[in-house]
């Protein structure tokens, strides 16, 4: 009897339930539901709508028993940084207000005012960003102390989902770093760091490794799935995932997690946290069996895709190889700016903010949609470039080869601006990288592969990798 797992994969846009099987010592993935994701504007912030996707989770489990194709087991990975806060009844505390959403301003001053910028880092190894659950929470405090005082539990998105499905508060690793709350020599929550910042430390359970058991579906839950699954913890945060998945086991390699944020960077085994690492701005976020993803943050296709979204009309919708043709005609259009400019990260306008940072900045306006399509493009290959200088710095060494996978390997035109601009081998694929890392951790939990090296050696084995020409 043919046996399944099952991965949730959340993203800010959409969710897929991917599922897998083992076949001729190859992986087999099969989409069988998807949903959106988006935002949602309440009170004058940008929400998730946590309720609704419970509802799709709860909907693709059942889409593949109706299948006949029920899961043994099942992970959920979501983006990273975003929780919620629990009450002695176990409801969430307030509005699920998104990363994106502004109520972070300031709070890194207030942060200041705590613990330097220096000291924050050198704990925790990961790079500022005020969306960062550290912040969050600041923010929380500020606006409703009360919901902090009256919380009971701190849950990541992921995290809660699991709780929703089987009843059991559990708190995972490696999202759990994403937040800058983690110690990077501990590799467990900074304590000292909560209680400097006044934040109970009651509130954080153990973090618990990928390949930990969360539990079954709770009865109820099971019933309308039409089945009953055991709930296992991939690497929850959506790169930890993806970073598994790169089908290559030596270390010549850089990664680039592709999506609507560009993860870039490699795998180490102790934290980076010095003052010229944290300089370049790069993070280590905690991986399987305790690795570290010693990484950089760029926006990635977010820029992309809402100049999709703003070109979109009810009468005209643009698909992204026609944007690609459009960006390859105006090729050679001059003007680059810095994809991590705050201007890029929640804009009214995406194509207005590229055109007003190159203005302010002395350079030639992009007019057509092409011209700013390749702004775009050629800006994403530029940090790449930058953040494998830095790379190469920070390491010591020299790599040879860039290994994108994720959504965003799909784009050939970008895959080889990123070979021009680098100099680097380039290869492309799996394409479903964050999906198949979380599916690989489950497939480890029951042996199915005995180390994450023969994992990844059937991912060589079982997808087209397209080395970038």
């Amino acid at each position: 009897m043919m046996k399944y797992y099952l991965a949730v994969d959340i993203g800010a846009s959409s969710g897929r339930h991917i599922l897998a099987h083992l076949e001729d010592e190859k992986i087999i993935l099969e989409e069988m539901y998807r949903f959106t994701n988006g935002n949602v504007t309440r009170d004058g912030h940008l929400c998730w709508e946590l309720d609704r996707l419970f509802e799709e989770i709860v909907n693709g489990i059942a889409a593949c028993a109706k299948a006949g194709k029920a899961p043994s087991s099942m992970g959920i990975d979501t983006w990273g940084v975003d929780f919620v806060l629990l009450d002695k009844n176990n409801q969430i505390l307030g509005d699920t207000i998104a990363y994106r959403d502004s109520r972070t301003d300031d709070m890194d001053k207030l942060l200041e005012t705590m613990i330097s910028p220096e000291e924050l880092y050198e704990r925790t190894g990961i790079q500022k960003q005020l969306y960062n659950s550290i912040y969050q929470l600041l923010a929380i405090k500020n606006e409703h102390p009360e919901y902090i005082k009256n919380a009971e539990h701190y849950l990541m998105v992921p995290e809660y989902f699991n709780y929703l499905l089987t009843g059991v508060m559990m708190n995972e690793y490696t999202n759990a770093t994403t937040g800058q709350l983690v110690n990077a020599v501990t590799k467990d929550w900074d304590y000292e760091l909560l209680d400097r910042i006044g934040i109970p430390s009651k509130i954080f359970g153990k973090l618990h490794m990928p390949k930990t058991s969360v539990g079954m579906l709770k009865p109820e839950i099971a019933k309308k799935c039409g089945c009953q699954t055991e709930v296992i913890l991939p690497a929850t945060h959506d790169t930890g995932s993806a970073v598994l998945a790169v089908p290559a086991n030596d270390d010549d390699f850089i990664y680039l997690s592709s999506g609507t944020w560009s993860l870039m960077g490699i795998e180490r085994k102790y934290a980076e946290c010095s003052l010229k690492s944290m300089k370049y701005n790069f993070t280590n976020e905690g991986g399987y069996d305790y690795r570290f993803r010693y990484l950089k943050n760029i926006m990635g296709l977010w820029m992309l895709q809402n100049v999709r979204k703003e070109m979109n009309t009810d009468n005209k919708t643009y698909t992204f190889p026609e944007l690609i043709a459009m960006a390859k005609e105006a090729d050679g259009f001059p003007s680059i700016v810095n994809c991590n400019d705050s201007s890029f990260l929640a804009p009214k306008s995406m194509t207005d903010a590229v055109r007003y940072y190159c203005e302010r900045t002395g350079q030639k306006i992009p007019q057509s949609m092409g011209e700013v399509m390749v702004v775009i493009y050629n800006s994403l290959a530029q940090s790449y470039k930058d953040t494998v200088a830095e790379l190469e710095e920070m390491s010591g060494r020299k790599f040879t080869r860039i290994h994108v996978v994720g959504g965003g390997c799909q784009d050939m035109f970008l895959n080889q601006k990123i070979k021009t601009f680098t100099g680097k081998e380039v290869y492309a694929g799996p394409v479903e990288g964050t999906a198949l890392g979380n599916l690989m951790v489950q497939m480890l939990k029951d042996g199915s592969f005995k180390t994450l090296e023969e994992a990844r050696e059937c991912v060589a084995s079982s997808f087209d990798v397209k080395k970038v020409d």
